[in-house]
């Protein structure tokens, strides 16, 4: 039958009818319950308007979208907030990313929403907020918007809201400004910085034990993410006649009130992978493993635990003012980027996308085909000829992009750890 009125949506209501009653007034609708029944609900006041006001009242309390659960459209952001953080601790992640995640609801997402109910979130207020975030920076406002995604499906999976209000927001722009690698003048300054990094006489404090110079070799000679360097072991490393291979097995993650922390699983599955090591790296390793027990890493604090990320940070930052490069924006993560670009301009976006274990690859094989254990010696071959300290060889640096190489380095950039 068509042409006749729209039936009403699970969890709304029709017109609202006010009728007097002697001195009272009465206002009434009709409410389709989740069972897909049309009841009466009525509320009796004084006037009209306050008829009305406590009727809205009953209607929003009443079982809708949420009833029976713990979350409705009636329910504070912040209950939703409280119950997605409970859930995340219940959640196979690592502990970094969860606790990141945290950090995000907490600083940015919450502050934002805290005073609305659910179903005062609407598509507009998170357009402006987001928009607002984006003005900060563009990679706040993308980590808000994957936050606020992850907590409206959470909602949506409770049944407590109809559709998650961030569908329909503006797409955010991404800045144009190409990921960068770091160039051999700049490698060489950074090397030469960490060599003489306070090594001048009457320096005091203890000498420098060269770990986060030597750390910055193998982050530039396997492209791991620092807390994956920070997380080695001896057992982790096989050397061999064809070459040393190291194997991806945790990562170092900083815990509030703990310190650092080995966690015994990478960022993500993709993550756990085996990778070919250049000599130049090798060769700082081999230095390094001599008399280290097989299961402590490689690079450890003076108590034998893993080196703080923080700490690798901030004398690393000092690397940058030794090299005449403080205000470069340099950080850790070049590294990465560098090893990427390397890479992917000498044997294609696929061999980079594997060497740095992005997701794609490993689900395919996941899923698809037998995961293969041998290990492509190519990527350590390209780096070791073009990121060698000794007469490195700069063609792949000055080839031009290769295809896919963009988004290669856009996902290093948002796939980093802590560090």
């Amino acid at each position: 039958m068509s042409g006749g009125r729209p039936r009403t949506a699970i969890g709304t209501y029709g017109a609202v009818y006010v009728m007097r009653r002697a001195d009272r007034c009465v206002a009434e609708t009709r409410f389709r319950d989740l069972d897909g029944r049309l009841r009466k609900v009525t509320a009796t006041a004084g006037s009209a308007s306050a008829a009305r006001a406590l009727l809205k009242e009953r209607l929003l309390g009443r079982g809708g979208l949420g009833s029976g659960g713990q979350l409705s459209l009636a329910s504070p952001f912040g209950h939703l907030a409280e119950l997605w953080l409970a859930d995340l601790d219940l959640r196979d992640l690592a502990d970094g990313t969860k606790e990141s995640y945290r950090d995000q609801v907490r600083l940015h997402v919450l502050p934002a929403f805290e005073h609305f109910t659910l179903g005062e979130v609407t598509t507009g207020r998170v357009d402006r907020f987001l928009t607002s975030q984006a003005a900060v920076s563009s990679s706040r406002a993308q980590r808000s918007r994957t936050m606020l995604n992850l907590l409206f499906g959470f909602a949506l999976r409770h049944d407590a809201i109809s559709r998650n209000p961030v569908e329909g927001t503006s797409p955010l722009r991404t800045p144009k400004n190409q990921p960068q690698a770091l160039t051999l003048t700049q490698i060489a300054a950074i090397r030469e910085a960490a060599a003489t990094w306070r090594t001048d006489p009457g320096q005091p404090g203890p000498k420098p034990d060269g770990q986060v110079r030597d750390i910055i070799e193998v982050l530039l000679g396997t492209a791991m993410r620092p807390g994956e360097v920070l997380a080695l072991r001896p057992c982790d490393v096989e050397d061999m006649t064809t070459g040393m291979v190291v194997a991806v097995t945790g990562t170092v993650v900083q815990h509030k009130g703990k310190g650092a922390v080995r966690q015994g699983r990478p960022k993500t599955d993709a993550s756990i992978r085996r990778i070919p090591v250049p000599g130049f790296a090798a060769a700082v390793l081999r230095r390094r493993l001599d008399g280290v027990p097989p299961e402590r890493t490689i690079f450890a604090n003076r108590t034998g635990g893993p080196l703080s990320p923080y700490n690798v940070r901030r004398t690393f930052r000092e690397f940058l003012v030794g090299a005449g490069l403080a205000d470069s924006g340099i950080s850790l993560r070049w590294y990465r980027r560098t090893g990427a670009t390397v890479v992917a301009r000498g044997l294609g976006s696929d061999a980079a996308a594997a060497f740095l274990g992005h997701t794609s690859t490993a689900i395919t094989e996941g899923h698809y085909i037998e995961r293969d254990q041998t290990v492509d010696l190519m990527p350590a071959a390209q780096l070791e000829r073009t990121l060698r300290p000794v007469s490195p060889d700069g063609t792949l640096l000055g080839l031009p992009a290769a295809v896919g190489e963009e988004e290669i380095l856009v996902a290093v950039d948002s796939d980093s750890d802590v560090v």
